[in-house]
């Protein structure tokens, strides 16, 4: 079965919105920063960075506290008289007179004003209004235009530091313009009943609104991205079940020798997922199934005493992960317990290069290499393996269908797949379909529960003492915070700038870990907290998942009440995992309400990720509704688990009966409208050759 490209297997017309953003007429330094602040690389992930909230800037009467926006003719412009004055640019409007209020001493501001508001000049400005004396005033309005060039409705986008919101609207109406009328993959008597809006035409009334946008646009893009990942799916299940498979048998040799190098005997649960993985793994057809872990369960466990199943039956077997960090962790997984039943493990990912990489290429051709692990380097052109039997895929929302697919083209391969991220019960089966489920509940012996508290900003100073203390006995500490660098919003804690705090107490044994270094700075930094090189990680979520440092027994989270409940769970998962007892130190930035009391309260009082995972799931959805970043939980931009969970369901019927139709999504235009929905939401196409696979 070969792999088609998107580009190869959608209509021209999506062309545009699948090129990269680099394609826009955008400067080098704001296309950087837009990419930072959005998911994904395409013109497209671009009009996925949907806005956060709306600003109504059609007033045209002032009011006060609310935003208008004037038509104004400049009278005369006062500088200063004192440095504690402002600029005043004094206008008449209809609404009589008006000031528009600048402070500041910077050089180039009064030249500024002179050029923008020279006298009687007729300008339109937008801002908020407030009453001072007998006069309207307008602190440095958020607009000043000719006539006609102010948005009536403003989105407001989520930024990074160094992007305006003029700076994303700018870039939006780029990607607008490459937005066309596409063929229907929805359902047209779905669309008619849900009166939803065609693609197109729901990202411009989201991204480009002349009134605030109300449900039926965001629902319908939201659908969009469950059926896509619903269809993907079903292709997946249905390639690996329908292709022979084979039988796989051991003697449990290989699993001995490595438990007795993990030390504890598995857990009542690891046993009957294993035997649930066992009773497949013997059977002559292919195996396709979930293996769901809460944090901390045990899960990379029974994953290894898999593949020592199939090395056992003579075969190979290859863990795929979706990061290097991620696949590292992994690999001294391996050497240690496949080490132990002396079984040769190899790593292969972007960074294994030259010599090393030609050993590991022959070493899975010839089969002297039986257990691998890596990224999608593993799925490139020219990586063969004598005998690949069993694929694991950890943390699979974060491949594409093909990606999923092309491991298991390499073999005859039964397929495994993982998430540390526990899912709601209620979504479970919907999200899943007919996928067989092995779900690990508890935690592996000699694991202590972990303390968790919610700690006042007011005893920071505690906090440092306490970590001094604990870095005198040997302990170890994560620090993690919301941001890269200081952002708009001022009470953003930044890891940049708390990194500096703390290293100026604590000198060489802090250090900083965050998604913007490059990887071999942030690689090394995690080693050196992993070797005891240092004590300290100040740390952003890149290290929520894939970090198993056992000598780590605090973790402090500032800004707590700004993640989601499953984000926290997975943080806090980090420390507990040695025989000492562990703290999570939850630090709000604020007073909390009620609504974030109640659900941090729910993590104080239990550990049970599958509880948390449902709490979350009432409390606060997707988390941010526009990030998978804060709410990875579903692998969903668009869709908020807590306002659209309800359409998993009708998404994955939908899938079903599609498929059941057009099995190859050729025959009918709903289903070759599909192949574009699939490529539109990153689900790379392997779609024509599936008959005949």
């Amino acid at each position: 079965m070969g792999i088609m490209s998107a580009q190869e297997a959608e209509p021209d017309g999506a062309a545009p919105l699948l090129a990269p953003l680099a394609s826009l007429p955008l400067p080098e330094e704001k296309r950087k920063r837009l990419l930072q602040a959005m998911e994904g690389e395409r013109v497209l992930d671009l009009l996925f960075h949907l806005p956060e909230r709306y600003q109504d800037r059609r007033a045209t009467t002032p009011r006060e506290g609310e935003i208008a926006t004037l038509t104004v003719q400049v009278l005369h412009v006062t500088p200063p008289r004192t440095p504690a004055q402002p600029w005043v640019v004094c206008c008449d409007a209809q609404a009589g007179l008006v000031d528009l209020i600048y402070f500041g001493r910077k050089s180039w501001l009064g030249a500024w004003l002179a050029r923008t508001f020279p006298e009687g000049a007729v300008r339109r400005v937008s801002g908020r209004m407030k009453r001072f004396r007998d006069r309207w005033q307008m602190d440095a309005p958020d607009f000043v235009d000719p006539p006609d060039a102010i948005p009536g409705i403003q989105p407001v986008w989520p930024l990074t530091r160094g992007l305006g919101q003029r700076d994303v609207g700018r870039a939006m109406a780029l990607a607008l313009g490459a937005l066309h009328e596409m063929p229907e993959w929805q359902d047209r008597a779905l669309l008619a009943r849900r009166q939803w809006p065609s693609f197109a035409a729901a990202l411009r009334a989201i991204q480009a609104p002349e009134a605030v946008p109300e449900d039926p646009p965001r629902d319908r893009l939201a659908y969009d991205e469950l059926l896509a990942g619903q269809i993907a799916v079903g292709l997946v299940r249905r390639t690996v079940l329908q292709r022979p498979g084979r039988a796989l048998t051991g003697d449990g040799h290989l699993r001995r020798a490595a438990l007795a190098a993990f030390g504890y005997p598995p857990t009542d649960a690891q046993l009957r997922s294993l035997a649930e993985i066992d009773a497949d793994l013997a059977q002559p057809r292919r195996m396709l199934r979930l293996l769901q872990g809460d944090v901390g369960a045990g899960k990379t466990l029974v994953a290894v005493l898999a593949m020592l199943r199939a090395v056992e039956a003579g075969a190979q077997a290859a863990l795929m992960a979706p990061t290097e960090l991620l696949a590292r962790q992994h690999l001294r997984t391996l050497e240690r317990l496949a080490g132990a039943a002396g079984v040769p493990c190899a790593l292969l990912a972007g960074s294994v290069k030259g010599k090393e990489r030609r050993r590991v290429l022959a070493g899975l051709a010839d089969g002297s290499i039986p257990l691998v692990v890596g990224t999608h380097a593993l799925i490139e052109e020219g990586v063969a393996f004598q005998d690949l039997a069993l694929a694991v895929v950890d943390e699979q929302h974060r491949f594409g269908v093909a990606q999923r697919l092309a491991l298991t083209e390499k073999g005859t391969t039964d397929v495994l797949v993982m998430t540390a991220t526990p899912i709601p019960r209620t979504l479970l089966l919907t999200q899943w379909g007919e996928m067989a489920v092995s779900r690990l509940e508890g935690r592996p012996a000699g694991r202590q529960p972990i303390v968790t508290r919610i700690v006042s900003r007011e005893r920071r100073e505690e906090l440092v003492a306490r970590l001094r203390a604990a870095f005198a006995e040997g302990h170890r500490a994560y620090w993690v915070v919301r941001a890269v660098e200081e952002g708009e919003k001022h009470d953003n804690a930044a890891a940049e700038t708390t990194y500096a705090e703390l290293a100026a107490i604590f000198g060489d044994k802090v250090r900083l870990a965050h998604g913007a270094q490059k990887l071999e700075v942030r690689e090394a930094a995690l080693h050196d907290f992993a070797a005891g090189r240092a004590q300290l990680l100040v740390a952003t979520t890149v290290v929520e998942v894939g970090v198993d440092v056992p000598e780590a027994t605090i973790m402090i989270i500032e800004q707590a009440e700004r993640f989601g409940l499953a984000a926290l769970h997975q943080l806090r998962g980090r420390v507990g995992r040695g025989h000492a007892q562990s703290f999570c130190l939850l630090l709000p930035s604020a007073e909390l309400n009620e609504s974030e009391q109640r659900r941090l309260a729910v993590l104080r009082e239990t550990q049970d990720g599958f509880v948390i995972a449902d709490a979350d799931l009432e409390y606060r959805g997707g988390g941010d509704a526009l990030g998978v970043r804060q709410a990875g939980r579903l692998g969903r931009r668009l869709a908020d688990p807590a306002r659209h969970g309800g359409m998993v369901r009708m998404a994955h019927q939908d899938a079903a009966l599609l498929l059941e139709k057009d099995p190859d999504l050729l025959l009918t235009p709903r289903g070759r409208a599909a192949r574009l929905l699939l490529a539109l939401f990153s689900h790379d196409l392997t779609l024509a050759p599936l008959a005949a696979g």
